[in-house]
């Protein structure tokens, strides 16, 4: 035989083993009871799934996944895995779902999940520059600008720029001389609002017990807290505030569950009622700092309180310092601290008509319409855990 066309056919009978060999399904290896035998199964190609093992006789029969369910490789499954039923709030679908693939969801452009939430993406503050942009899975990280570096401005997306010869500093070249940015572009960003805490301080027990978060999860109607979400609260927080942030996702995540729906409605009417107390205040860096020296417990810095004045509007300042006074102070209670300080600023010639519009601040979070609508709704809700909770006014 001619040795070029022996060649030839003995590489062409390689190529013809190796293609079989590529297409062949995997094997898995099953007990058939009938036969008592282990089997080498054949596997069902990606978008099936077994409808039947093989036995001594026969082979693997594979059969489609159904609407709504997939299978992405080869698999020996009884049954497909099922596709997310829809996207939340602020999200939509990067990827839909087919026999062969899940149905993906992404955030909106400017937001990342966290937590079960598309929250909003860091800006990095004047002297820090962006040294990874957000996605749609990631927050942003911010650097302090290096010497020689500036930034002047809060953003999602701007690195630290290089300082011109002349003089500069780490958050301004010497052609910015320091106006103040738009507060429109910056954050003030308030974790849990004085309304959210005092409705969600009734639901805090007296004395907080290893397994109380995971008793409420249980209690609480509506869509269930992921347990990957539950770990990340109680790693980031402290034991007081873990309910807090686990109300609050709770709340966002079951907006259209009627008991959720009454909630936000009267938590809503309350905050309508608290800015309309603060927003006539027009609060001075002093006064901020005044206040602030006479809360009890450890006090937020000037510099803190400073970037407050800058960043956050007239109506989120009080606010923004109750909420990172709350948390330095191991979770004490906003209201009680605010009270506490007014006693003592009648002292300092405060501004009667700011101590009078933080007094109705106060009265409006200490109504009997918050102490009912817990009772009303909250202890329903708790069923046999009400007994844990504390069921009296702050």
């Amino acid at each position: 035989m001619n040795k070029f066309l022996c060649c030839t056919l003995v590489l062409l009978d390689i190529f013809v083993k190796w293609t079989v060999q590529e297409t062949a399904p995997p094997k898995h290896p099953y007990y058939d009871r009938r036969s008592r035998r282990q089997l080498m199964c054949d596997q069902c190609p990606a978008g099936t799934y077994v409808q039947k093992p093989c036995t001594v006789t026969s082979q693997t029969v594979c059969a489609p996944c159904p609407e709504g369910y997939y299978e992405d490789d080869w698999n020996f499954d009884d049954e497909c895995f099922y596709c997310n039923a829809v996207c939340q709030e602020l999200q939509f679908v990067s990827q839909e779902c087919t026999s062969t693939q899940k149905r993906i969801c992404e955030c909106v452009e400017g937001r990342y999940f966290e937590i079960e939430y598309c929250a909003k993406h860091r800006k990095c503050p004047p002297g820090f520059g962006v040294v990874e942009k957000g996605t749609p899975w990631t927050d942003t990280v911010c650097e302090r600008c290096p010497e020689g570096y500036f930034s002047n401005e809060f953003s999602t997306s701007a690195p630290c720029r290089k300082v011109e010869p002349r003089s500069g500093d780490a958050k301004q070249d010497n052609v910015w001389h320091g106006e103040e940015t738009n507060k429109s572009d910056q954050q003030c960003e308030i974790d849990v609002t004085l309304c959210e805490e005092a409705f969600f301080r009734f639901a805090v027990p007296t004395k907080l017990t290893p397994d109380w978060l995971n008793s409420l999860t249980d209690s609480l109607p509506g869509k269930n807290i992921t347990t990957e979400a539950l770990q990340k609260i109680k790693q980031r927080h402290s034991p007081q505030e873990q309910t807090f942030q686990l109300l609050k996702l709770w709340k966002q995540q079951n907006k259209d569950h009627s008991v959720v729906m009454k909630i936000i409605q009267d938590i809503d009417l309350c905050e309508n009622s608290v800015l309309k107390q603060i927003g006539h205040l027009r609060v001075t860096p002093e006064q901020l700092n005044m206040l602030m020296e006479n809360l009890p417990g450890e006090k937020v810095g000037k510099e803190e309180t400073e970037r407050i004045m800058k960043v956050c509007q007239s109506t989120e300042q009080i606010p923004k310092l109750l909420n990172l006074w709350r948390i330095k102070n191991r979770d004490q209670d906003s209201i009680k601290g605010l009270m506490y300080g007014l006693k003592h600023l009648k002292a300092y010639h405060f501004p009667k008509t700011t101590l009078q519009g933080l007094r109705k601040v106060i009265k409006s979070l200490r109504s009997a319409t918050m102490q009912k609508l817990y009772q009303k709704l909250f202890l329903e809700m708790l069923g046999n855990q009400a007994h844990l909770v504390k069921g009296k006014s702050v």
